[in-house]
């Protein structure tokens, strides 16, 4: 029998152990199979690019090989360990978060699942390697070259205009749950300047949501052709349905798919009995990681341009509405964005409220800020890579793991798409006290 070589093992068993260090959140044993896939692949390239490096210095390694069993034991030793360690943190978090724990089960689908993974990709690397002893090292590299330039041209091109119609087709699909409001202080009702179609998905569930007595306006992304003119049609909106005429008025900046929590909504209602009106401006359809990662500059742009034509509007009001801001997420951004600085924050608004605001990056001075210790947007960022997230001001709602350099980066960006899929209360899932925590001039 032919043991594995050193340097495989340690590929195999460092991607194993860096995959199954604590998370944040509780995870799915074929979330966790990708995600062990993943690192022990790139691990596995990391050592055949060193030992290409060892053969180009010309420097021996036939001398590690009566250290291939030592290690397979060592290697398995340690595996067994991190996963009884990944099993009871899974469960601690799975206790406190209120979710069914895991048990042998769990391994036996994430060790398949990972064998199968990886093995599928191993195959596919043989046989790229099989083309290439056959056709010859110069055909080989002009059939890559050629099939990376189709890629570029034809397949990722494709691939984007699919994702968009995608985006497109989700945000006017109907739900027949979401009936469309009669009330002429909602959007979308049959006084309304916006047609119910034209609100989007995210903007029927928000003006279809809780009937408390607010005042409830959003604009589609498609609502009207560009930002000016969706600013336009939102201050019309605003005057149509009487939300100038309330007491109190809050920017609800979307997150990055357009959707405003419902449960924010009703506890800002609740917060002012009724006399407030809510405005919600859309600026992307897209799921909300893709707009974080590449549309941020929407999520900005589109709230500056809301809350000051707001402003100007209220300025000549002899007794103009309370002005607040809410924002989730994306929307925290957006909305701490609109702002130069905490002094200009508090200047122009009686008191505004971020949730889940990404690694943090918004003005604090005299906001009301809510962050779980188990949200990962709260954690995520590149700095993650070489330092400890600062989580001052977060509110612990489950175990915290010990923070380990790039390992960290990578378990925190595997439970970003999980996040809003944790119960009430943890993760990126927020309750009414968005709206009830809202601060008062």
């Amino acid at each position: 029998m032919a043991w594995p070589r050193v340097g495989t093992t340690a590929g195999v068993g460092l991607g194993v152990l860096a995959s199954l260090a604590p998370g944040l959140l509780p995870r799915t044993a074929s979330a966790q199979a990708v995600l062990t896939s993943l690192l022990v692949m790139l691990a596995l390239a990391g050592v055949g690019l060193t030992r290409v490096v060892l053969r180009r210095l010309r420097i021996e390694t036939s001398r590690w090989a009566r250290f291939r069993k030592p290690m397979l034991g060592v290697t398995a030793i340690l595996v067994v360990a991190a996963m009884l360690r990944a099993g009871y943190w899974q469960n601690q978090l799975r206790d406190v978060m209120g979710v069914a724990r895991i048990g042998a089960g769990y391994w036996l689908h994430w060790g398949v699942g990972t064998m199968l993974i990886v093995g599928a990709v191993a195959a596919g690397w043989s046989g790229l390697r099989w083309a290439a002893r056959r056709l010859g090292r110069a055909r080989a590299v002009a059939g890559l070259v050629v099939l990376g330039v189709a890629t570029q041209l034809v397949v990722v091109p494709g691939i984007v205009d699919w994702r968009q119609a995608a985006y497109a087709a989700a945000d006017a699909r109907f739900d027949p749950a979401v009936v469309q409001p009669v009330s002429p202080t909602r959007s979308g009702s049959p006084e309304s300047a916006i047609s119910w179609p034209a609100l989007g998905a995210q903007g029927r569930r928000f003006v279809a949501g809780d009937p408390g007595q607010g005042v409830r306006v959003y604009v589609g992304l498609h609502s009207a052709p560009d930002l000016d003119s969706r600013v336009e049609l939102a201050i019309r909106e605003l005057e149509r349905s009487g939300g100038f005429e309330k007491r109190n008025l809050v920017v609800t900046v979307p997150t990055g798919s357009g959707w405003i929590d419902g449960e924010a909504a009703a506890g800002i209602d609740q917060r002012f009995g009724g006399d407030v009106a809510l405005i919600g401006l859309q600026y992307s359809a897209a799921p909300s990681w893709v707009t974080f990662l590449f549309g941020r500059t929407a999520a900005q742009e589109s709230a500056r341009a809301l809350f000051t034509a707001i402003e100007e509007r209220v300025a000549h009001m002899p007794d103009p509405p309370r002005l607040f801001v809410y924002g989730q997420s994306l929307g925290a951004l957006g909305g701490s964005s609109i702002f130069a600085n905490d002094a200009a924050q508090d200047r122009r608004t009686c008191g505004v409220l971020w949730a889940g605001p990404p690694a943090g990056q918004v003005h604090r001075a005299g906001a009301t800020v809510l962050a779980n210790s188990s949200d990962p947007v709260v954690h995520w960022s590149p700095s993650l890579l070489w330092k400890p997230p600062d989580l001052a001001g977060t509110r612990p709602d489950a175990p915290m793991p010990q923070w380990i350099p790039g390992v960290s980066f990578v378990q925190t960006a595997v439970d970003l798409l999980g996040a809003l899929d944790a119960p009430a209360g943890h993760g990126h899932r927020y309750g009414a006290d968005q709206g009830t925590a809202i601060p008062d001039c």
